[in-house]
């Protein structure tokens, strides 16, 4: 009887709704787009900005995560306000998320940056310094043009020359013919985060050009570099000091040549360098070399 009573308010159109959706459930599986932005934002926030970039495109979940805030929030340096204020100035929106800032950093970012040899040869219509981010790691990258550093008897065309070349960001490197006194100094001033730097000298033996479409670079009159090295030091304004010397070799390409490493901790919120390249000797000249930049990498930050 029970039994009966019961088939009498069963509404069949219920049981086909239930066995409907019973269907779709165990034939439809979740997908990635499924997961919340959030979720997807905090997983995310461990990649490196490459691959949050790739992710992005898989599906609108992935898309809207990789635009939140927190998630670029860790991978901007922790001084990035001031690294804006002191690169891009007012060059900025006021509203503008933390993604987009991190894409306008990781540009070649040029300005003067008020480095002493600016003032002292009058280039102040060059800008001649280039900041970047390690698209990467997020670490500050920085280059000085030859024309900011303070070069010995760059005025005497006898010596050296600006000349323009493709194989610059500046579009121009320091060409020194020969020279019996050749001294490199800089000094400059930047807001580096809390980390680990290294500074190098970009230099190549000869003089690069293009012909009929092709590279090719003169060593013939390359002179002096092997007979006594080039002495780099490296000095910073909380009392750190780094030298080394090597010969200059390896002709026709450019190198890299290690100046030094130094340390920036939380404390210092600003950080003065100060550079020399010498090789004194009177007894020989030495020339037909090419200076083109001063580079700082950051090797590690805090």
């Amino acid at each position: 009887m029970g039994a009966n009573l019961s088939s009498v308010f069963v509404d069949p159109n219920a049981w086909s709704l239930y066995g409907y959706l019973s269907s779709q459930s165990s034939t439809s599986n979740p997908t990635l787009g499924d997961l919340p932005e959030s979720c997807v934002a905090s997983i995310i926030a461990y990649l490196d900005p490459p691959e949050i970039c790739k992710l992005a495109r898989l599906n609108r979940a992935f898309r809207g995560a990789s635009w939140a805030d927190f998630v670029w929030e860790s991978k901007l340096p922790t001084n990035y306000v001031r690294l804006i204020q002191r690169v891009l100035g007012d060059d900025l929106p006021r509203k503008i998320s933390r993604r987009e800032i991190y894409t306008r950093l990781c540009r070649a970012n040029t300005f003067d940056g008020g480095t002493k040899a600016c003032v002292t040869f009058n280039f102040l219509d060059d800008l001649i310094m280039k900041v970047w981010l390690d698209k990467i790691t997020g670490g500050v990258c920085l280059s000085i043009s030859s024309k900011g550093l303070a070069i010995t008897g760059i005025d005497d065309r006898r010596y050296w020359n600006h000349i323009p070349t493709e194989e610059s960001r500046f579009d121009s490197v320091a060409y020194l013919q020969q020279i019996w006194w050749f001294e490199v100094d800089g000094q400059f001033e930047f807001p580096f985060p809390a980390g680990t730097y290294s500074i190098f000298v970009r230099l190549q033996l000869g003089r690069a050009a293009k012909r009929y479409g092709r590279r090719t670079c003169n060593t013939e009159h390359v002179h002096g570099w092997d007979i006594k090295p080039v002495r780099f030091q490296l000095w910073t304004s909380d009392g750190q000091y780094a030298s080394s010397q090597c010969f200059l070799s390896d002709p026709g390409k450019w190198n890299l040549y290690h100046v030094g490493d130094f340390v920036v901790d939380t404390s210092n919120p600003s950080m003065n360098l100060k550079f020399s390249m010498t090789q004194i000797d009177c007894t020989h000249t030495k020339g037909y070399s090419t200076l083109g930049d001063l580079q700082e990498r950051a090797e590690s930050e805090e």
